[in-house]
């Protein structure tokens, strides 16, 4: 019998965890079915353990990574790190978190180096949280700025490496990296930050891969800078949240030769 897994956020109408999920488990030769759940904020504090019961794994979006932890009976790995969650063996109750190796594997194979680097973080959200560490621990310096002052603050106590802004300054990062969630949905068209800030950096990489292209990255790929949008990284988490499903372990070759793959056939 197919296992049973969904993604769940606030609104994955438009996940395409789906077709990811589903290409990866063929690929690896497993039997599965995968859904969308989208749950309002005001309702998740009561359907989310009848929604654990109900499924074999879920991987964790905007704006649940960090409330669906008390539901679990444990977090591991990097989920225990970083101290936000994006997927769930919902047998055992545990929480990991593949958001992090997912955004490097995504740097690696586009040419980025990390190491020495400055890096600018819009947001401090779940994905944020992952994002600032695992560069920190590459070796860049990394600046760190949300609109909840407070999140970015707490963000760069627990982790070295990691300075929080007041504001958004105008001077030159080596990477900007948009994990704000500001250019889906209802704010396509709309960037986190304008012109005056890109302008400086060298490569702008967005955590958003619907729309495909975000006015974020339209305006660096304007000021010819190399952009990079977070469906490689989506493929990624995805891949090592499956090993996690499967007690599978994680190849960084395989992971590549899947994506290259997907990207050929598995999207049409």
């Amino acid at each position: 019998m197919a296992k049973k897994f969904a993604v769940i956020g606030k609104d994955v109408s438009q996940s395409t965890s789906p077709q990811i999920h589903s290409f990866i488990a063929k690929q690896m030769g497993n039997d599965i079915s995968y859904g969308r759940v989208s749950v309002p904020q005001e309702q998740f504090e009561g359907c989310i353990d009848k929604l654990l019961a109900e499924y074999d794994g879920m991987n964790v979006t905007i704006p649940y990574k960090l409330s669906i932890i008390p539901h679990l009976a444990g977090v591991y790995d990097d989920a225990a790190v970083f101290g936000a969650v994006n997927t769930v063996d919902c047998a055992s109750r545990k929480g990991y978190n593949t958001d992090g190796m997912g955004f490097m594997l995504m740097l690696k194979n586009n040419g980025v180096q990390v190491n020495g680097r400055t890096a600018l973080l819009l947001g401090a959200g779940g994905a944020g949280r992952s994002v600032a560490k695992k560069l920190a621990d590459g070796g860049a310096q990394v600046f760190v700025y949300d609109m909840m002052k407070d999140n970015a603050i707490a963000l760069s106590r627990e982790f070295g490496g990691v300075t929080a802004l007041s504001e958004v300054p105008v001077k030159d990062f080596d990477i900007i990296i948009n994990a704000t969630g500001v250019g889906m949905h209802r704010s396509v068209g709309v960037s986190p930050v304008g012109e005056d800030f890109i302008r400086g950096c060298k490569t702008a990489v967005d955590l958003i891969y619907v729309p495909a292209k975000s006015r974020f990255l339209e305006i660096a790929e304007g000021l010819g800078k190399q952009i990079i949008n977070g469906s490689a990284m989506l493929f990624y988490q995805a891949y090592y949240s499956e090993c996690y499903y499967f007690g599978v372990q994680p190849d960084d070759g395989q992971a590549k030769q899947l994506f290259e793959s997907y990207c050929k056939e598995g999207s049409k």
